[in-house]
């Protein structure tokens, strides 16, 4: 019966989300809520803070999966991480869309953001969420105490959230990231034994596939800051509550990799390409310098090099989803 009802919940998040998106690109473009596609050489203009629709996909979906818990299931073990864990992700979206609305227009620096992801690191610390022993390389196993709802889940999480957005910009590359890391880590905790919370994952990676049926090349709706927020939260919440926290680090890789890049600019320089006729892209120039500022930029040289033809858009999220994808077989064959 269990089977069913995860099978059940995972359906639901998908479906749920694909109408919520579809609902939601209505509304944006009705009240005015666009953005410009900048990897297209006419700028299209595109409904904003999709994320929004995944979130209430997922919220949805997961809300359904306690019921048939609670009334179907007997069984109440774990409710109140499902909620501790929700409240996270919707504070986190709440304040990503936040940020999407009026981020600009009051002038958030990037030193501000993660003062703006804080709030959603409380439901986690008030429940005591986690293991506070951690086998620490050089140091061995360290019993952190009161230190680690008080110090290492909010690090967790702001960096997580704020990671997950250093990566962003390109049709459906936000989305099917987060699908992988999140599926990476549902397998590994499905092994584990935490069903309860390989259903969350899997429900968050088929309301990020129902979403990116919209957000896919050309997108009809971008995520914005409420799904990279939401869902970077939710990686970091699900590594700590199952227990995988090395792993999830290792899964972030590719954004550290970003990170360093991006801190060559002082984290001024975009992701972006510079589109042609046939909008396929190149690296854009940074302060009238050229220079590789981001992973997308990266595979934009190498796509040139290996083939001699500039990438699509398409071709360099593609790149993109290769690397995490070798770094996810890395944590499920090797780890």
């Amino acid at each position: 019966m269990e089977d069913v009802v995860a099978y059940f919940t995972i359906i639901v998040a998908f479906f749920a989300t694909l109408v919520f998106t579809k609902y939601w690109i209505r509304v944006a473009r009705k009240a005015g809520l666009l953005g410009k596609d900048m990897n297209k050489r006419d700028k299209p203009e595109i409904p904003e803070a999709g994320g929004v629709a995944v979130i209430l996909g997922f919220s949805f979906a997961v809300l359904v999966y306690v019921f048939f818990k609670t009334f179907y299931l007997g069984s109440t073990s774990a409710v109140v991480f499902i909620f501790a864990l929700l409240s996270s992700v919707l504070l986190a979206g709440f304040l990503g869309f936040i940020d999407d609305m009026l981020g600009w227009k009051i002038g958030l620096r990037q030193w501000h953001k993660p003062l703006l992801t804080l709030p959603a690191v409380i439901p986690l610390v008030v429940i005591n969420a986690g293991v506070s022993t951690m086998n620490v390389p050089f140091l061995g196993v360290v019993n952190f105490g009161i230190l680690y709802p008080l110090c290492i889940i909010p690090l967790g999480i702001i960096g997580a959230a704020n990671g997950f957005n250093f990566i962003a910009g390109h049709n459906s590359l936000e989305a099917g990231m987060g699908a992988i890391i999140l599926g990476t880590l549902g397998i590994v905790i499905t092994s584990q034994g935490a069903i309860w919370l390989s259903i969350v994952c899997f429900s968050a990676v088929a309301a990020l596939l129902g979403f990116m049926a919209f957000n896919r090349y050309p997108a009809k709706v971008f995520p914005g800051d409420s799904l990279t927020y939401s869902m970077g939260t939710l990686i970091a919440i699900v590594a700590i509550l199952g227990n995988v926290e090395k792993l999830a680090l290792i899964m972030f890789i590719p954004y550290f990799l970003e990170f360093i890049l991006k801190s060559r600019s002082r984290f001024g320089a975009e992701s972006f390409g510079i589109p042609d006729r046939e909008n396929r892209l190149m690296p854009p120039s940074y302060k009238g310098r050229m220079g590789t500022y981001s992973l997308t930029h990266a595979a934009m040289v190498l796509w040139k090099r290996a083939f001699n033809k500039k990438p699509k858009e398409y071709d360099v999220v593609l790149s993109l989803f290769i690397l995490e994808l070798l770094v996810a077989s890395v944590v499920v064959f090797v780890v």
